[in-house]
């Protein structure tokens, strides 16, 4: 085991990847992406520890397509991923990129032969978590022989979900690696020996391991009585319809606290690793878009998951370690904006040891009757996507001349493999539903309903 340890300062860089940028609408690097740019071009085996919500995924995926050649067929470059959702994050942030250069994600609950047919024409950039890559290897629909760059991505996560034993699995067929990436929200990490990683760069940027964000403020709620379900309600009320991840440490918990507060009158959503693939995919979905306000989720929401501009993050239970509450905080005041997160404590339940020296500050709060607002947004779930040859412009023009929506009327716009997903302002949704019904779309006709 090597231990990990060092700091690095910003190195100022010149601005590269304008028309990456350009496409993901990110008018510059930030400088941890400046230094970590820098460092892959340079370094074999570089390590980047930064927190959750900084920007690592684009600092990453830079250099990988700087070293991507058009004329090899095969996989050039695998990125290993703890989780189905960061999996496809990562692969949406390529597209978006328009690199020219195709990729896929394989992973648990995905239609193997939907992902065997896909690697049948190989990916230069194949994304995936450990199970089923190595389950693909084994079964060797890709082959291994072009693959210069891995990238462990979200590492430690991997490790506490025990993929060690896959992921040196896979590792160990690697045999022309030239690259070795590993990311980590989580500082003080240790490199297994079955990485092969040696001698790496470091880029530490925790200034401040106890802080995992500039913009955050941390309040501690104490409920009146053992019950905290009142207490919830009542902040709830009091933050209105922010974006707010409400976050439980078990399965059970999760859906038993959304399903209190869909009986109390306030609209939300659960997510957490039991409810299927595209019942997951539908609920991020709809809290991106603002169709969702509230979202009551277990820890696999905590990290690499796409849901920027939460104002709150709420710790109905706190969790057992610093690295997770830390981990969850960061969903919040990312990217140097602001945010909250609120420790919600029973009557005499103590505040967690790793708080107990500096606990949060106490917060009162003001009793309210008025139920946060319903969500502006609903969402409307369109069966074409990508493969359909079916595009947001496309939506936007269908949904406007079809459907009669005007400017401002139409929200954030998602287009998967096979399924695409448009807010539309609430009040509205019902009578585009009606409209567009047996309209035809570049020339076909698709299910459009309003999603729930």
């Amino acid at each position: 085991m090597t231990r990990i340890s060092g700091y690095l300062c910003r190195m100022e860089t010149e601005q590269p990847f304008a028309a990456q940028l350009s496409r993901l609408d990110i008018p510059a690097l930030n400088p941890m992406q400046e230094t970590t740019v820098r460092a892959i071009q340079t370094h074999p085996n570089v390590v980047l520890l930064a927190p959750t919500g900084s920007g690592k995924t684009l600092a990453f995926l830079l250099p990988v397509l700087e070293r991507m050649k058009p004329d090899v067929s095969g996989v050039q470059c695998l990125i290993l991923s703890p989780t189905r959702e960061l999996a496809i994050q990562i692969e949406r942030v390529w597209q978006k990129m328009a690199t020219g250069f195709k990729v896929n994600t394989c992973y648990g609950g995905h239609s193997m032969q939907t992902e065997t047919q896909n690697l049948s024409q190989p990916p230069a950039l194949l994304i995936g978590t450990p199970g089923r890559i190595l389950e693909h290897i084994t079964r060797q629909t890709f082959s291994l022989e072009h693959i210069r760059i891995l990238v462990l991505d979200e590492f430690d996560k991997s490790l506490s979900m025990g993929f060690q034993e896959q992921m040196a699995g896979i590792i160990v067929g690697l045999k022309g690696l030239e690259k070795r990436i590993l990311a980590s929200a989580t500082d003080k990490q240790h490199i297994p020996q079955f990485t092969g990683i040696t001698h790496p760069k470091v880029l530490n940027f925790y200034k401040n391991p106890e802080k995992s964000t500039d913009g955050l403020v941390v309040k501690r709620v104490v409920s009146a009585t053992s019950d905290k379900d009142e207490a919830l309600l009542n902040l709830l009320c009091f933050l209105g319809n922010d974006p707010t991840l409400i976050f439980c440490n078990q399965r059970d918990t999760t859906e038993r606290v959304r399903d209190y507060l869909s009986k109390m009158g306030v609209a939300c959503a659960g997510f957490h690793g039991g409810m299927e693939q595209m019942d997951r995919e539908r609920t991020l979905v709809q809290f991106r878009n603002g169709s969702t306000v509230f979202l009551v989720a277990s820890d696999l929401a905590a990290r690499g998951l796409d849901i920027p501009e939460v104002k709150n993050v709420v710790h109905y239970e706190a969790p057992m370690k610093h690295n997770d509450f830390l981990h969850r905080n960061g969903r919040t005041a990312r990217m140097h904006a602001e945010g909250t997160a609120w420790l919600l404590l029973g009557k005499d339940e103590p505040v967690p040891v790793y708080l107990a020296e500096n606990p949060p500050e106490l917060f009162e709060v003001p009793l309210s009757e008025t139920l946060p607002a319903p969500a502006p947004w609903l969402t409307l779930y369109i069966s074409g996507g990508k493969k359909d040859k079916i595009s947001k412009m496309d939506i936007v023009g269908f949904l406007s001349k079809k459907g009669g929506l005007q400017q401002g009327d139409l929200g954030k716009i998602e287009v998967l493999d096979h399924m695409s997903f448009a807010a539309v302002r609430r009040e509205l949704a019902a009578g585009v539903v009606r409209a567009v019904q047996g309209e035809k779309m570049k020339g076909e006709k698709y299910k459009i309903v309003v999603t729930n």
